[in-house]
């Protein structure tokens, strides 16, 4: 991922230093277990308790063996003597790659957890402040009927919401290691020590593995990411479109000192909201190569590292940072009321159509005859600028169909909104 879009705390997950230092740690809690159990001599687990990786020195390394997991170890072994020869005994590549990966997804996991649910507490209070702010809604982009500005917000609560405890769910789904060996026969260590290798390290055996974790696991971890990804552009979408200078509902903060344009200084573009719909794009074109990984040659072959090597990390950068950046939009929200108010009389009363209808048919007039009575009408109202209240009270046939009360029930907004 490009530094723009970075942030701090997940930059540290997935540099080197700290892969090479959970690697060490799977290792460290492979030898106390087969210390214990009398597989390998004692020893080797205090030592590697001290061991320090330079990621350099396993590069070098690394351009003569040309394999990653045997550098890491030759790196290791110059540092331990003689009990270096016990290191990663009866493990393959990846029994420590894949246990050591689910530990770093799962730290991942929980920085961005922690800022989503900020999310959710931010739109809950946006949705109970706006609760009773009348907006107009729309439908095809067109006016529609009225609604509360608090009312949108909370479906964005609840999306959100519903994206948070899948991301939960899909870290359960991807809490797995394995130590069953080259081709998850168990060959080399028995599963009684993969259980109490799991146990230490937090995670559960992968119930059947071959060389590696299924990778139907990364796969939902990924669509998880994405499906919370699409919820935020859906946010970001909305809050462009209503900041548009027709529509002119909300906006995103616009900061002391900051231009909209190089060209026309009257420009204020929602250019954070802009580019999280932008990265979310990104986001979407992850899911393919993670759904393409789930189908691995035999017991397994090499296509998925490369991939995973870019895809898992930089979809944590991305949630995360769009994450910040909505927060931030969030959380410095203009919300304009009057235009609101201005918009929904715009309509010149419209909005009322339906009930409209509803009554004509309620009081004998049949269907097709009340559509097209009030279709006109509402026509008139839009091209003649007239209320539709005042067109109807005008008509003296639909007068015979209603009454005073019912026509100033149906054109009140609270009356609209009594149900929400």
């Amino acid at each position: 991922m490009i530094e723009r879009y970075q942030t701090e705390p997940i930059k540290k997950l997935f540099d080197e230093q700290f892969r090479f230092q959970k690697w060490l740690f799977v290792e460290t809690v492979v030898a106390e277990v087969e210390e214990a159990e009398g597989i390998i001599p004692k020893g080797l687990s205090k030592k590697l308790r001290q061991v320090r990786v330079d990621p350099k020195k396993v590069a070098q390394i690394e351009k003569v063996t040309n394999h990653d997991v045997i550098a890491f170890l030759t790196a290791v072994r110059e540092k331990i003597g003689a009990e270096g020869k016990w290191l990663h005994f009866g493990l393959t590549s990846y029994d420590l790659v894949d246990t050591a990966f689910s530990l770093i997804i799962q730290e991942a996991l929980t920085i961005i957890l922690k800022d989503i649910k900020q999310v959710c507490a931010i739109l809950k209070q946006l949705s109970i402040k706006y609760r009773r702010t009348p907006q107009i809604g729309r439908t095809h982009g067109m006016f529609a009927q009225p609604i509360t500005f608090g009312y949108k917000i909370r479906s964005w609560y609840e999306e959100t919401n519903r994206n948070y405890n899948r991301l939960i769910q899909a870290g359960k789904e991807i809490r797995y290691g394995k130590l069953s060996g080259a081709v998850g026969t168990y060959a080399m260590l028995s599963r009684k020590i993969e259980k109490k290798v799991m146990k230490r390290l937090g995670l559960r055996p992968e119930p059947v593995s071959t060389q590696v974790l299924p990778r139907d696991r990364y796969a939902s971890l990924a669509a998880s990411l994405v499906l919370y990804g699409c919820g935020i552009e859906r946010i970001a979408t909305e809050i462009r479109n209503l900041s548009r200078s027709e529509v002119g509902e909300v906006s995103e903060p616009f900061t002391r000192g900051q231009k909209g344009s190089s060209a026309m200084p009257h420009k204020k573009n929602p250019v954070i909201c802009e580019r999280i719909c932008g990265l979310v794009r990104i986001l979407r074109g992850m899911l393919v190569p993670a759904y393409e990984n789930i189908n691995l040659w035999h017991e397994r072959d090499i296509t998925n590292s490369s991939v995973e090597r870019i895809i898992i990390p930089d979809l944590f950068h991305l949630v995360h940072y769009i994450t910040r950046k909505m927060i931030w939009v969030l959380k410095g929200l203009n919300v304009n009321k009057d235009r609101m108010q201005e918009n929904i009389e715009k309509t010149y009363g419209t909005f009322a159509s339906q009930a409209l209808m509803n009554l004509l048919i309620l009081k004998g007039m049949d269907r097709t005859s009340a559509y097209k009575r009030i279709q006109q009408a509402s026509f008139q109202a839009l091209s003649s600028k007239t209320n539709l209240k005042e067109l109807i009270r005008q008509d003296k046939k639909l007068r015979q169909y209603v009454r005073e009360e019912e026509l100033e029930k149906i054109f009140d907004l609270h009356w609209h909104l009594r149900n929400l």
